[in-house]
C-alpha cells in the first residue's frame, strides 16, 4: 500500500492549511476562547472551501473525494484547533442529509451544521451533543435498528451541561428522542466508523500541533543561559513526542485506505486501532507539551491547556478506548482462529 500522498492531495492539504492560518490562527483561536468571538466565521470559511463536500458526489454538488481526502483534511482541522461539530456535519453532508454539505445550508436554510448520537447507549451514559441550538439536523444512529434517522434539534429537551474543551459547549438530552425521518441506505455502523476515523484524524492533527508548540518553546525558552531544547531531558521528551504522532498518522491514513476497493467502507478494526493510536499520542502529546512549558504551561495565556482539554474531549467521541480496545482484540483474535482453520485445512 502505497502511502505518499498525491499532488492534489499535497494541494489539498497545504491549501487548507493556509486558510486556517488566515481565518483561524493564534488570534483568532484566542478571540473564540476568550468569548470576543464566535466560531461561525471559520465554519463558514471551511464550508466555502468544500470541507463538508468533499466525500459528497459530484451530481450533487460535492467534490466527489474519498475518506483518504477526508482524513487529511481533518487532520490540519484538528491542528488548527478548529471548534466542531466538523464530523458530524462532514457524517450528514457525505450521506445525504437533508442536502447537508452542498451549499453550507440545510433543507431549513440554517447554518447547516449537523450532530450525532448513537442509541442503544451500551455504558447507559447521557446522549450528549454539541452546539445543540446552533444544529439544524441531528443524526440518531440506531444500531438496535439497524437505520439511521434524522431529527430536528429544535424538537429536542436539553440542558447545557459543563464541558472540558471552552469551544465545545456540549448539551445533554434529557427526554426521550421522537421517532425522526428514516435516512434510506444508511447504516448506522458505517457512519459510527466513519465518524471514529475522522476523529482519529482530528487527534492526530491536535498531536502534531502539540509536537510543533513543545519544540517552539523549547527553542525560546531559555535556563541557565541556554535554550531548554538544549536539555536532554526535554529532547527525549519531544522525540517521543514525534515518535507517538507519525504511527499514529500511518495508521489512520491507511484505515482510510483499508476498505475492499476503491471506496469500500474502511475496516472497522483498523480503524480501531487507529483511533487507539491517535488518541494516545493526543492525550499523551499535550501532556508533555505542557511539561516543556513548565509552570507557563498550566496558565490561561498559554495555549496547552486547550490541546489537553480537546484531547480528552475527543478520546470520548465515537468511540471510545474500551470499545477500540474490544473491536481490535475481537478482531485480531477473529483472524488468528481463521489463520489456525486454514492450516488446518
Amino acid at each position: 500500500m502505497d502511502f505518499r500522498l498525491t499532488p492534489d492531495q499535497r494541494e489539498l492539504r497545504d491549501g487548507l492549511r493556509a486558510l486556517l492560518a488566515g481565518r483561524f490562527g493564534p488570534e483568532q483561536l484566542r478571540a473564540a476562547v476568550d468569548g470576543r468571538a464566535g466560531p461561525d466565521g471559520i465554519l463558514d470559511a471551511l464550508t466555502g472551501a468544500g470541507l463538508f463536500a468533499l466525500r459528497r458526489p459530484v451530481r450533487q454538488d460535492g467534490l466527489g473525494l474519498g475518506l483518504a481526502e477526508a482524513v487529511l483534511a481533518f487532520e490540519e482541522a484538528g491542528r488548527a484547533l478548529v471548534p466542531g461539530p466538523l464530523v458530524a456535519t462532514e457524517l450528514a453532508a457525505a450521506h445525504s442529509a437533508s442536502g447537508h454539505g452542498a451549499s453550507g445550508h440545510g433543507a431549513d436554510g440554517g447554518a447547516g451544521l449537523a450532530g450525532v448520537v448513537r442509541t442503544p447507549r451500551s455504558d447507559r451514559g447521557p446522549l450528549l451533543v454539541e452546539r445543540l441550538p446552533s444544529l439544524s439536523l441531528l443524526l440518531v444512529l440506531d444500531t438496535g435498528a439497524g437505520e439511521v434517522r434524522t431529527l430536528d434539534p429544535a424538537r429536542l429537551t436539553a440542558r447545557q451541561v459543563r464541558s472540558l474543551d471552552p469551544l465545545t459547549p456540549l448539551w445533554e438530552l434529557t427526554a426521550p428522542l421522537p421517532r425522526g425521518e428514516l435516512l434510506s441506505a444508511a447504516d448506522p455502523e458505517l457512519l459510527w466508523t466513519e465518524g471514529t476515523l475522522l476523529t482519529a484524524a482530528l487527534q492526530v492533527g491536535l498531536a502534531t500541533r502539540a509536537v510543533e508548540t513543545a519544540v517552539g518553546y523549547a527553542k525560546q525558552r531559555e535556563q541557565f543561559g541556554r535554550p531548554i531544547g538544549a536539555f536532554q531531558a526535554v529532547q527525549q521528551l519531544c522525540a517521543e513526542m514525534l515518535a507517538r504522532v507519525e504511527p499514529a498518522r500511518a495508521a489512520v491514513r491507511a484505515a482510510a485506505l483499508s476498505g475492499v476497493g476503491p471506496g469500500g467502507p474502511p475496516d472497522p478494526v483498523e480503524v480501531a486501532g487507529a483511533k487507539l493510536l491517535a488518541d494516545e499520542a493526543a492525550v499523551r502529546g499535550a501532556r508533555d507539551c505542557l511539561q516543556v512549558h513548565g509552570g507557563m504551561g498550566f496558565t490561561w495565556e498559554a495555549d496547552v491547556h486547550l490541546l489537553l482539554k480537546r484531547a480528552w474531549l475527543l478520546e470520548r467521541m465515537f468511540a471510545g478506548h474500551a470499545e477500540c480496545a474490544e473491536k481490535l482484540a475481537s478482531g485480531l483474535l477473529n483472524g488468528m482462529a481463521e489463520t489456525y482453520v486454514g492450516h488446518l485445512s
